[in-house]
């Protein structure tokens, strides 16, 4: 789900590298018919779906010719998971849209590839929940999380002490409130270490990535928000560490390449024979570590904050955070003005500490208006 995004690509690079051990069953995107028709050519799968029923005609006239069937919108890609050839979901849509297909290949019994954060972020509660009752296992993508799922091993009878996400502090380390009120979108999106798509880039810019990433590790590891902690690491070698009862800590590392917590995800408990790039002391002599700037950087205690009070609030973040980053890389806010809208729908939207699927739907819809009439406001 996603194969046309960051995520995605890498994802088929690792499928591309490792034939006799991956094949492609279905591949989705949401509007880049052209690469979902590419990559459809080459790895043949049973299935595509467009989420744009637009370009529906599209995709099915460019694969006429070929042994794939094609199907179009928001149903399609929750019952898709439903085919018997499919072992493995990788999720790695962007944002919210990627909680309805989730939960529904988890009612499938589809085991998870999780690279979409928001879907943990927004409804943690309903997919931890439905995964147990359906015995579904849940592989974290991302770089962090899988470190903290590597750093286990072996570990799962010993309770969790405390964990470290590293973050690498984005483009703006360092910089104070009166620098980041005039950046621009350029700016913003040259991540020092990752290639990374748009939103997660300005979001790691902001630290909101990072208080996602929080949320996101409570519900993958039954933690507490007095157990998790954020420490910048600009080198990115280390992705996360975990803490144990006994005061020893354990930390994953590698060079900052998404493919290998992708393969790792995809091949676990294995660990395939890679030719990628390898670490070496001698190019980094100096590992460096430092607090995270909230202060600047508001949006990290804002996640604390919606994890905190749980319920619909992580949700409420979610969507003011999405509406703010689209606004942002249309130039139509400021990098600062971000986190005021996100507040503010945080302040004023109702609300509810047990919501349900339809609860969070209408929660993620309420927020969106307020969101963007918030920065109507901000231009007039």
């Amino acid at each position: 789900m996603g194969s046309t995004g960051s995520i995605g690509r890498q994802a088929l690079e690792v499928v591309r590298a490792y034939p006799e051990q991956f094949e492609v069953e279905v591949l989705s995107a949401q509007n880049n018919a052209p690469l979902l028709i590419k990559q459809a050519i080459e790895f043949q799968p049973n299935a595509v779906v467009i989420g744009n029923e637009n370009l529906y005609q599209k995709v099915r006239d460019a694969l006429a010719f070929q042994p794939v069937k094609v199907f179009a919108g928001k149903k399609a890609l929750n019952e898709i998971s439903e085919i018997e050839g499919i072992d493995m979901v990788l999720t790695a849509m962007v944002g919210v849209a990627g909680l309805e297909p989730t939960l529904a290949a988890i009612n499938a019994g589809k085991d998870i590839a999780l690279a979409n954060k928001e879907t943990l972020v927004v409804g943690g509660s309903l997919i931890t929940r439905l995964a147990r009752e359906k015995g579904v296992n849940i592989y974290p993508v991302d770089s962090e999380h899988s470190a903290i799922f590597q750093c286990l091993a072996g570990e799962f009878h010993n309770p969790i002490e405390k964990i470290y996400i590293t973050a690498s502090g984005g483009p703006f380390r360092g910089k104070k409130r009166d620098f980041l009120e005039t950046v621009k979108k350029e700016e913003a999106l040259k991540h020092p270490n990752w290639d990374m798509g748009c939103k997660i880039s300005i979001d790691s810019a902001t630290l909101m990535n990072k208080g996602l990433e929080v949320i996101e590790a409570k519900w993958l590891f039954g933690l507490q928000p007095n157990q998790m902690k954020v420490i910048v690491h600009p080198q990115s070698i280390i992705h996360s560490l975990v803490q144990f009862a006994d005061g020893s800590m354990k930390a994953q590392m590698g060079l900052p390449d998404m493919k290998l917590p992708i393969l790792y995800a995809l091949s676990y408990p294995y660990r395939l024979k890679t030719d990628f790039p390898r670490f070496d002391f001698m190019d980094f002599p100096q590992l460096t570590f430092e607090a995270p700037d909230t202060e600047s950087f508001p949006n990290l205690g804002l996640a604390y904050k919606a994890m905190e009070k749980g319920g619909n609030m992580p949700c409420i973040l979610n969507a003011a955070n999405e509406v703010a980053v689209a606004a942002f890389l249309k130039d139509k806010v400021g990098f600062q003005q971000m986190s005021d809208v996100i507040a503010t729908c945080m302040e004023k939207i109702n609300y509810l500490n047990e919501p349900n699927l339809q609860d969070f739907l209408n929660t993620d819809a309420e927020t969106r208006i307020l969101a963007n009439a918030l920065l109507n406001d901000l231009k007039q």
